[in-house]
């Protein structure tokens, strides 16, 4: 059984949420995917992590850069797991793979935006059904996060 957990985004942007995210996964050396509707968003979010931190950056790679099997963090826009991760996230409305695939899989959304909001409750209904491990997080005004459910 793997654990579903749902991020909503509502303080903070994805910017700032998810390198955090990605930081405590690696701690725990976890390989991960993240996977992005857009190639735009895909991009942008692949030169940001190389300069988010003024000490740091979070090692990953993307199609461009070839040899998924040896990143830690792959970024893509497409459903296939060339890194094999464990842990996938899907932001920006991604569409969420069978996740039995992975031992976690990460939908974070937008809870400022309606259409977002309400596909994620879509979302919610369809994996509550399957009998996995589901969480509900909200972001705290410090940029933590709560369980909610």
């Amino acid at each position: 059984m793997s654990e579903v957990l749902f991020y909503q985004l509502s303080k903070f942007p994805l910017e700032r949420a998810l390198p955090t995210l990605l930081e405590k996964c690696l701690e725990r050396d976890w390989v991960v995917t993240v996977q992005f509707a857009t190639e735009e968003r895909c991009d942008a979010i692949d030169a940001y992590l190389w300069t988010y931190s003024e000490d740091g950056f979070l090692p990953h790679g993307t199609k461009k850069e070839g040899h998924p099997e040896y990143q830690p963090i792959y970024l893509t826009t497409e459903s296939d797991n060339p890194n094999e991760a464990i842990v996938r996230f899907l932001v920006d409305r991604a569409p969420l793979p069978d996740p039995a695939q992975y031992q976690r899989v990460v939908y974070m959304f937008d809870g400022n935006d309606q259409d977002a909001l309400q596909e994620a409750r879509k979302r919610w209904v369809e994996v509550k059904d399957t009998g996995h491990d589901l969480t509900y997080w909200a972001q705290t005004d410090s940029g933590g996060w709560d369980r909610k459910a």
